[in-house]
């Protein structure tokens, strides 16, 4: 199947297992990044530093979820507050030291997901506001 254009990227090939086009490379512009913390006024503190320091357009605090994971050998259970993040990809790496510094996690989960695509004011204004300017 040869290669069609998808606005600024290309898209080739379809999975045939699911029938779905899958990307030879995509490049994104804007990612959105997601932690969690132990406590709502850590998340809270942690989404307005970022957006103060222009490192996020956007931080969401996501109300109580519980999260079951693996730590030191043993299975944990914890109630945790989730951050989302909006940003450039071009800011990840200062947004995600900026997370790291303040966390108090020993192993934070900073994970950022490209945003393939989005109402372009939006991402325009993502652009906008994490300029360092």
């Amino acid at each position: 199947m040869g290669k069609t254009p998808c606005r600024d990227r290309m898209v080739a090939g379809v999975r045939a297992d699911v029938g779905m086009e899958v990307a030879d490379h995509v490049e994104t512009a804007h990612v959105q990044v997601t932690t969690t913390v132990d406590e709502q006024t850590a998340a809270r503190d942690l989404a307005r530093s970022a957006v103060e320091a222009r490192l996020a357009a956007c931080g969401q605090v996501t109300s109580r979820i519980r999260s079951i994971y693996r730590w030191n050998g043993e299975v944990v259970e914890a109630d945790e507050w989730m951050v989302t993040f909006k940003t450039t990809a071009a800011r990840f790496a200062a947004l995600a030291e900026h997370v790291r510094e303040r966390h108090p996690y020993e192993v934070p989960e900073i994970v950022a997901t490209p945003i393939v695509d989005g109402d372009p004011a939006y991402l325009a204004w993502i652009a906008t506001e994490t300029n360092s300017v």
